[in-house]
């Protein structure tokens, strides 16, 4: 068979098109990247979000089209068989020394902004770090939404310092979790750049501030990272991000807009556009106030404050 695969709206490694790729290259089937020139027995369509454009109606020169992915359907999962394959990681051309997975999947929270509740369930065991860290991949990104909720979760990171991996947890730990043992614990993993923690109400400044204080008592001195969801009320979401550029350089929040995913259509406040802006481009962050960021001609920012 050829296969074909299309990641519709994201540049970033896709591990379920990577498992799909590996799946099908063990059952003898060619597996390239979807062209339009080339003829398909089956393409494979992953897309991310809700609100990016759908190629599907472009697609007519294959047998079957499978789509997956949040952006269409938070409920379809891959197939065991599927599922349990070692991703693929030359079709993204990954470096050897590194690898992709989960620990964990869901989250037992309940955040209004999140899909992940809705998608996985509440949390529950998933993998073990040495089936993620194979033939030699040292150098480990873990997705997990919530790993610190979950047990396993926390003896998998123990296994993680026992194995003297390096690991990103890039969707961020919860920091109202972190104990005084966890702190220890966390301050001797091995981070790949930093350690990263949602701070997504006022409320959670004060609990990233208790771990970060904890962490760095046991002789983390690395950088952190703070996903900052923007919802309705400017002053707070520029009260949250801004209280981290004044804790200095090794504090580093990242503004994301809420996105409904039943909305797709919606219209992301430009005050939202103008802070992310201002936020995640780090020289300008580092280098000027949001009141005097100009992000477009004639206009500073200085007015959201009027």
């Amino acid at each position: 068979m050829n296969i074909g695969l299309l990641a519709v709206d994201s540049n970033y490694p896709n591990l379920a098109l990577m498992k799909i790729s590996s799946y099908h290259k063990a059952r003898g089937d060619n597996v390239e990247w979807y062209n339009p020139f080339d003829q398909y027995e089956k393409v494979y369509m992953a897309k991310v979000f809700s609100f990016t454009e759908d190629y599907r109606q472009w697609i007519t020169n294959t047998d079957q089209i499978e789509k997956g992915g949040t952006g269409y359907d938070v409920s379809k999962t891959l197939p065991s068989q599927v599922d349990k394959a070692v991703p693929d990681y030359s079709i993204y051309n990954i470096d050897k020394s590194l690898a992709y997975g989960f620990l964990t999947r869901g989250c037992p929270n309940g955040c209004k902004w999140c899909v992940v509740p809705q998608k996985e369930g509440k949390i529950a065991p998933y993998m073990d770090i040495e089936e993620i860290a194979v033939n030699g991949r040292k150098n480990i990104i873990l997705m997990d939404n919530n790993v610190l909720a979950s047990e396993y979760g926390i003896e998998q990171i123990e296994k993680i310092v026992k194995l003297k991996l390096r690991v990103d947890f890039n969707q961020g730990l919860d920091a109202r979790l972190v104990t005084d043992d966890i702190a220890r614990l966390l301050a001797r993993v091995k981070w790949i750049k930093r350690i990263r923690f949602g701070c997504d109400t006022a409320a959670q400044i004060a609990d990233c501030e208790r771990a970060t204080a904890l962490i760095d008592k046991y002789g983390y001195r690395g950088e952190y990272f703070f996903y900052c969801i923007l919802l309705n009320d400017f002053k707070e979401s520029f009260y949250r991000v801004n209280h981290w550029k004044e804790k200095g350089g090794r504090f580093l929040p990242h503004c994301q807009p809420y996105r409904d995913l039943n909305n797709p259509h919606q219209i992301i406040p430009q005050w939202q556009k103008d802070l992310s802006g201002w936020v995640d481009k780090k020289w300008i962050f580092r280098s000027c106030e949001f009141k005097d960021f100009a992000p477009r001609k004639g206009f500073k920012c200085s007015e959201y404050f009027y």
